[in-house]
């Protein structure tokens, strides 16, 4: 048996190591607590070496340097104290290679994220590649943990304080030339020299070696206050929670944890500042939040090595049409041209609608161009990937269309017969229907094994979730390809079932009828928002319904009523809503007044709705009656195949309506609630407000024989 080493040191003719980092048999590189023997044995090794001048730290992956920590070992920890020797081990390791007395450079091509950022900033100088798949990041608060190498330590003193605040509690990533700006990196240059830089910068004799190389931040004068004095500390960091705490709703421990990380550092010392790091990195790997987040982390990660149908293979995508230039066809477009890097051809019956489109592309664009994101040649040639027709010129050679009209179903028939006449016989139609059962569009079709649903959510380009919806008769061929593109355009796609409202509106569905019902019963608008928002959710019922639209929710709830019986009849007083113009944001008139300028609930909705609002449930109870719903409809959901496994579910439900990450998914929850408890509290809820609220036949079923959603 061979040894695989991870770490190779070769000394070079001019005395200066090269360190490689290379994780056999992985596509790349993660930091393993396995690795910790290797790297203490090569820091002799270097220490012992007189000879050498320094060392260039690279890694021996195409375009990544460190893609973080591997976040299996952390499953292995049973209790804090565990978790907590771990990041003691990696705070160890890299104090050591800080301390060396001859400079390390590390080299960084690729993404640079979470450990592999720890690592980096271990290091006496960074010089990144303006490759654009470079970039730098501690996203761990995106797993409910805090950077646990010593990284709350080593980032304020590279970057300051408010930066540091900033990229730790967004997760959020830099690109070379940002993270230059930043003074994370020292050098942004091309690929082919990176390693030719990084020496002669060792050469220069200009690099400070040791554990206390930091260069003084560059600050304006108002960071100055900020950052050097106590006072100016005492502001940033108490706004720093105040907006943590706006923001999670209390939810989530870590951005608290790390806030309290980097003000020990800065305001005791940095040895109590590594110390509390390790304590609270610890104590977060055994919380409830991080454990769920991790496991939607490789739910994720494990979704994008699946194929839409196992074992055939997606056909090649070269040009894409979209009919309808409204604000979904619009947002299609631009995924499909700036994620996917295709051409589209849009197609609107008038050329107000194309121009709407171009706008909405060329608007998101520009944003990133004012802000340095993007040069103004790159957005130019993002915008010649986007065309537009009033009749179906250039769709001769498209591969894909996807419609994004009116939930109308004869209007959906013609497309597709329209389609068939003036396309390939091989080109895919995909509906982008949100509630009409695609079995019924491709009734009339000639070719129906190309017709499947594609089902996004507004907005396009910030939403991450799509439906892929065959029907019976949709091949797999077309499924495995649809699947691809919606990859393509940054998409997490989940297979579902041919059904009125498929997953994400059918379970959202009974949720937001119950909202509707408990504000017709007296609670008040913002009090039922407060409750859902402070649950978790991104936004409250009355406020989604408003962004969607009161019409188009109009329009959906009889089709699930048709189609699924009683339990999703809409609220019949809403039409009073409609029948006053109230039609949500689009038109500044919903159950909130939009025409002031702080958003507010508009008094007269309760007049028009015969409702006094007085309030009587615990924002808890408000949140159990509305989510209990969701999760009894997701388990009927499981039970008749809508979606292929709770995994699938949970992910759905997450990046499709927002349910609350930290929850896990509507069955990694009711998996920790116990399933026997959710249906004690159905069977409560039924008995007292109705037959809505019966636990579905699964449940029951499993709650009876003690079974759960996951087994691990």
């Amino acid at each position: 048996m061979t040894d695989k080493r991870t770490f190779t040191l070769t000394i070079q003719e001019n005395n200066i190591g090269h360190l490689v980092m290379d994780v056999p048999d992985e596509s790349m590189n993660t930091l393993k607590s396995a690795f910790a023997d290797e790297i203490a044995t090569i820091l002799q090794d270097i220490k012992a070496n007189t000879a050498l001048l320094g060392i260039v730290l690279y890694s021996g992956k195409k375009d990544s340097f460190v893609a973080g920590a591997d976040i299996n070992m952390l499953a292995s920890c049973n209790t804090a104290e565990e978790a907590t020797s771990l990041s003691r081990q990696g705070q160890m390791i890299f104090e050591q290679l800080a301390s060396l007395n001859i400079p390390v450079v590390a080299a960084i091509n690729g993404a640079c994220l979470g450990g592999g950022l720890e690592l980096a900033m271990a290091c006496h100088a960074r010089i990144c590649s303006n490759n654009p798949k470079t970039a730098l990041g501690l996203p761990e608060v995106q797993l409910g943990l805090l950077p646990g190498s010593g990284g709350t330590q080593r980032l304020p003193k590279l970057v300051g304080i408010q930066k540091a605040l900033d990229m730790m509690l967004t997760g959020k990533q830099l690109r070379a030339k940002q993270a230059l700006k930043a003074g994370l990196v020292d050098d942004v240059v091309p690929e082919s020299v990176l390693i030719d830089v990084a020496e002669k910068a060792i050469l220069s004799g200009n690099i400070k070696a040791g554990k206390n190389h930091y260069k003084p931040v560059k600050l304006n004068l108002v960071g100055k206050v900020l950052e050097k004095t106590p006072f100016g500390r005492k502001i940033l960091f108490d706004q720093a929670e105040k907006t943590v705490v706006k923001k999670t709703q209390g939810n989530y421990p870590a951005p608290i944890n790390i806030i309290k990380c980097i003000k020990m550092g800065v305001e005791q010392s940095p040895a109590k500042g590594y110390q509390l790091e390790a304590d609270l990195f610890g104590e977060l790997v055994m919380t409830s939040e991080s454990f769920q987040l991790r496991q939607i982390f490789f739910a994720t990660t494990e979704m994008k090595k699946e194929q839409g149908v196992k074992g055939v293979a997606p056909e090649k995508i070269n040009k894409v049409g979209v009919l309808g230039g409204g604000l979904m066809g619009g947002g299609i477009a631009f995924v499909t041209a700036t994620k996917a890097k295709l051409p589209v051809r849009i197609k609107d019956i008038a050329h107000q609608g194309i121009q709407n489109a171009f706008k909405y592309s060329f608007d998101l664009l520009n944003k990133k161009v004012k802000r340095r994101f993007m040069k103004k040649s790159e957005m130019q040639k993002q915008m010649a990937m986007i065309t537009g027709t009033t009749d179906y010129s250039g769709f001769h050679d498209v591969n894909v269309v996807i419609e994004a009209v009116f939930e109308d179903l004869d209007l959906k028939q013609s497309m597709v017969n329209d389609i068939e006449q003036q396309c390939a016989d091989s080109t895919i139609f995909a509906s982008n229907t949100s509630s009409l059962p695609i079995g019924q569009i491709a009734a009339k079709a000639q070719r129906p094994e190309n017709v499947i649903g594609l089902h996004y959510f507004s907005p396009v380009d910030k939403m991450p979730l799509a439906e892929i919806i065959p029907h019976e008769g949709t091949s797999e061929q077309v499924i495995s390809t649809t699947v691809a593109l919606a990859k393509k355009q940054g998409k997490t796609p989940i297979v579902v079932k041919d059904k009125a409202g498929f997953y994400v509106n059918r379970i959202l569905a009974p949720y937001m009828n119950e909202a509707a019902m408990l504000l017709l019963s007296g609670e008040p608008i913002d009090k039922l928002d407060r409750a859902l928002v402070k649950a978790g959710f991104p936004v409250g019922p009355m406020q989604l319904l408003d962004e969607v639209g009161i019409d188009v929710g109009a329009k959906i709830g009889p089709i699930l009523q048709s189609e699924l019986g009683e339990r999703f009849a809409p609220p019949a007083a809403f039409d009073k809503l409609i029948e006053d113009g109230r039609l949500g944001k689009k038109v500044k008139k919903g159950f909130y007044r939009y025409d002031v300028k702080k958003k507010e609930v508009d008094q007269r909705v309760y007049d028009l709705l015969n409702v006094t609002p007085v309030g009587k449930l615990s924002p808890q109870d408000i949140t159990k009656r509305c989510l209990y719903m969701m999760l009894n409809e997701a388990a009927q959901c499981l039970d008749e195949c809508i979606v292929r496994n709770a995994r699938d579910g949970d992910i759905g439900a997450i990046f499709g309506i927002g349910f609350p990450p930290f929850l896990g998914g509507p069955f990694r929850y009711m998996d920790s609630l116990g399933l026997e408890n959710v249906v004690a509290q159905l069977n409560q809820f039924k008995a007292l407000h109705g037959e809505r609220y019966a636990p579905c036949e699964r449940l029951i079923a499993m709650a009876s024989n003690g079974e759960k959603f996951y087994n691990d």
